[in-house]
């Protein structure tokens, strides 16, 4: 369903976003509704569904069902998940919703899972699942979404990192306890380290990363993590920061020249980014630094 399409009976507005991160498709969706409400989700059949609400307002919930008159027999619960698996018809119900906001992400399985390398095993997507609840599995949904309109190199890390750990959730046998996570090896590490320096402040794919590694995006990520304490589309953003601080020490750049240099949109988001990590603004930092 797009904003140029006719609307469902009683749907009054309806607005979405979408990205892609590692084959899957991200989508923001926001309703108005005046009234009853019940029409077949438009999706594509070939993929598997998934589905986290976010907020709702009215009376009565909106639920997923799998036929018009074939109503959902479980209780609502507060961030409910649903897991369509592909080519399952599915339609969208409620007497009495005012407001909807949810995210859906639509992927092929057998894909997702050969492209992050984890086994069949376990395939939590292959069976259909209303009303669930994860409270893990929603907030990595709720960090994705929040990533769709980010325009930041790191955004590209850390969107896969989390479709990374979505599909974990979904595909793989429970993780090792705390602490007990294997680390790169030294030359993984020193590769890991060369491919980001020489690509900053450009775009770098998790993909990329672990292939380099011989490892699954999922396990990359919590090695690269367990080596060095950061997640990789965080070291990537405070070597970012570092070469700022490079540049603020060593040139007479102005902030906007800086910015650019490693890879932030603008100055205002420069100066919020530089701020969150080191406590203090570019400005401010330089003539600490300085003088």
């Amino acid at each position: 369903m797009s904003n140029t399409l006719e609307l469902p009976e009683n749907v009054a507005t309806f607005t979405s976003v979408n990205r892609s991160w590692n084959g899957a498709h991200v989508e923001l969706h926001e309703y108005t509704c005046t009234g009853r409400i019940q029409f077949p989700v438009e999706r594509p059949h070939e993929l598997t569904w998934l589905c986290a609400q976010f907020e709702e307002i009215g009376r009565d919930c909106l639920q997923a069902r799998l036929a018009p008159n074939k109503p959902n027999p479980l209780a609502y619960k507060p961030r409910s998940l649903y897991i369509a698996p592909a080519d399952m018809p599915l339609w969208a119900h409620s007497d009495d919703t005012s407001y909807l906001k949810c995210a859906t992400i639509n992927f092929d399985a057998s894909e997702l899972q050969e492209r992050l390398e984890i086994s069949r095993a376990l395939a939590l997507a292959d069976s259909p699942r209303f009303r669930f609840s994860d409270d893990r599995l929603w907030t990595l949904i709720r960090l994705l979404v929040d990533a769709i309109g980010d325009a930041d190199p790191s955004a590209q890390l850390y969107g896969d990192s989390l479709t990374a750990a979505i599909a974990a959730k979904l595909f793989e046998r429970p993780r090792q306890a705390k602490g007990s996570e294997q680390k790169l090896s030294a030359i993984q590490l020193r590769d890991a380290m060369s491919y980001l320096e020489a690509n900053l402040p450009a775009r770098v794919e998790l993909a990329t990363l672990a292939e380099l590694a011989g490892l699954s995006q999922s396990h990359y990520s919590r090695a690269f993590k367990a080596s060095t304490g950061l997640a990789p589309y965080r070291w990537q953003l405070q070597s970012r920061v570092e070469r700022a601080k490079h540049l603020l020490l060593n040139t007479n750049n102005g902030l906007q020249d800086v910015a650019e240099a490693t890879g932030f949109a603008d100055a205002v988001h420069f100066g919020r980014t530089f701020r969150k990590l080191t406590g203090a603004t570019p400005a401010a930092w330089r003539t600490d630094m300085l003088t």
